[in-house]
């Protein structure tokens, strides 16, 4: 299993800061008794590797030499290696940059570096009830016109997903991607059939959907922060804090 993790953008929405938005700090941990922070990306990472994955593909732009240096730095169940994107060409481009080293894989994750969600454990039931090519994790927000909104059949079988759309008719966005190694590669062809033209992957979903594949959704998020914004950092910090509060608690004073 391998994990594919889109991290060459240029964050300027929460810029300027003295780091790539993927390693500012959120949230902590606590190690030997201490608290540490924690970089953003780490709990996608923790994730991917709590679902299974053996490998992480970082997609990473030529300026981003810190990220590397950060993972180098630290151990991880999971081999961590690096594509470069040249230019910013959207979020497609980026990850089909690891679509040469998925398909010797039965089952790829995609995830979004500068988010945190909960339940951590989000990627199994898209594992383990797979019955679509395609399988999103889905998450609950209060402005889904921000995100990707996904409109699901009774069989939770996505009939289209709504991109950035102004008053959008779910409040559930993708969170996460399940998908084998093949079918990830059926979607990078499809993507170049089409020109390059998709910047999004709901917009190449819709297109994957329209040619007769199915994609399934599972409404197994509770609490999914985009922390790419001021507000969602703030939201993040609040949020982590209450979840490590009682680990704190149990700590000796020095």
């Amino acid at each position: 299993m391998i994990g594919i993790i889109p991290a060459a953008g240029a964050g300027q929405r929460i810029q300027p800061l003295g780091c790539s938005k993927e390693l500012l700090p959120v949230g902590s941990r606590v190690i030997d008794g201490v608290e540490r922070p924690k970089a953003i990306s780490e709990y996608l990472v923790e994730r991917m590797i709590a679902a299974g994955a053996t490998q992480i593909c970082m997609v990473i732009s030529a300026e981003k030499s810190d990220i590397v240096r950060y993972y180098a730095e630290r151990k991880y169940a999971a081999e961590i290696f690096y594509v470069v994107q040249q230019h910013p060409q959207g979020l497609c481009d980026a990850v089909f940059r690891a679509d040469p080293f998925v398909r010797q894989h039965d089952h790829v994750l995609i995830g979004l570096p500068d988010t945190v969600w909960f339940p951590e454990n989000a990627y199994h039931p898209a594992l383990n009830r797979s019955t679509a090519d395609v399988n999103l994790v889905l998450f609950p927000v209060d402005r889904p016109s921000a995100f990707d909104a996904v409109i699901c059949d009774g069989q939770n079988f996505v009939q289209k997903v709504e991109v950035k759309v102004q008053q959008p008719q779910s409040n559930w966005i993708w969170g996460a991607i399940t998908t084998t190694g093949e079918t990830f590669h059926n979607l990078s062809l499809l993507w170049e059939s089409r020109h390059r033209e998709d910047e999004y992957l709901g917009t190449l979903l819709n297109a994957y959907i329209d040619a007769g594949n199915s994609v399934r959704g599972h409404f197994v998020g509770e609490t999914y922060i985009d922390v790419g914004t001021m507000e969602g950092f703030h939201r993040a910090q609040d949020f982590l804090r209450a979840q490590l509060r009682p680990k704190l608690a149990n700590i000796p004073a020095a």
